[in-house]
């Protein structure tokens, strides 16, 4: 082939690319060059696509809003969390309890996006927004965030004699 493209011969070129297309299995005489009967161009292959059946039916559906549930109940409970959590073990409780309200949230999320529950991907979204903002309140006044400055372990009481 000549690399000049003025120099190329686009007829037979053409001609060839004609020959290619007659041969699909989907094409379509009566429309002429080989073109396939239905298609978005008049040069492409059509494209079927289709939405996934999301896995399970009504008994996934229902365990996606038991997890979402789950995960509202945890983020009721963390809202009216019953003991301090200042510093040591209580705070390590509470901090365990955050993060997971945020793996909760991501959990029902993922189910709830899988089989096409807007509103109860709205209600996880919120849910891992909760675990965060709590997650953040634990972390962020002992790193010294803001000026703010607190401690993780409970410092030893004085001995007194």
């Amino acid at each position: 082939m000549p690399d000049n493209p003025k120099d190329r011969d686009w007829d037979r070129e053409m001609r060839e690319v004609d020959k290619l297309l007659a041969k699909l299995p989907d094409a379509d005489p009566t429309l002429g060059r080989g073109h396939p009967a239905a298609g978005p161009s008049p040069g492409g292959v059509p494209t079927v696509r289709t939405t996934p059946v999301s896995p399970g039916g009504t008994r996934s559906i229902a365990a996606s809003w038991l997890r979402l549930g789950l995960g509202l109940l945890l983020g009721v409970g963390m809202l009216i969390w019953p003991y301090t959590h200042v510093c040591g073990g209580r705070l390590l409780f509470y901090g365990i309890g955050a993060v997971t309200l945020v793996v909760a949230g991501v959990w029902s999320a993922f189910a709830s996006w899988r089989h096409r529950q807007g509103f109860a991907h709205l209600l996880s979204i919120l849910l891992v927004i909760w675990g965060l903002v709590l997650v953040m309140g634990v972390v962020l006044p002992r790193i010294g965030y803001a000026g703010q400055q607190a401690v993780w372990f409970c410092p030893e009481p004085r001995a007194t004699k």
